[in-house]
């Protein structure tokens, strides 16, 4: 087996394990308070970017004073959607990674229907 064999994404001839989407979503609605929408949102995510779920997702409110916020983690079988929240703010941190290609649209689509955030940016690394 070659070194970069388990590399499936060819972009410019160039092999890639995969991508990491990293979302920032700022004064989202109530959805992003409540830790069973959290997993809805999670099952939900799954399902539209295509990927296979590892199990279910881990979901917990913690911190303390002005970073009181949910953490939320879904191993997928191409790796795993990771969801950091600040719940004064209202904003998410959303990190979507993945050897299996999906469109990050869809991500964003599903993020501004769910969560109806003010507004968002992301950043998309493409892992070696």
């Amino acid at each position: 087996m070659s070194r970069d064999a388990y590399k499936r994404t060819l972009i410019n001839g160039v092999p890639y394990y995969g991508k990491h989407m990293m979302l920032t979503a700022v004064s989202c609605n109530e959805n992003l308070l409540d830790l069973e929408k959290i997993g809805v949102f999670m099952k939900r995510l799954v399902k539209e970017i295509d990927m296979v779920a590892f199990g279910e997702p881990v979901i917990a409110r913690f911190g303390d004073g002005i970073e009181i916020g949910i953490s939320a983690v879904q191993l997928i079988q191409t790796s795993a959607i990771v969801i950091h929240t600040n719940d004064g703010a209202r904003d998410m941190y959303l990190d979507v990674f993945s050897c299996k290609w999906f469109d990050e649209s869809v991500v964003k689509e599903t993020v501004q229907k769910f969560f109806d955030p003010g507004a968002m940016s992301e950043q998309i690394v493409l892992r070696k």
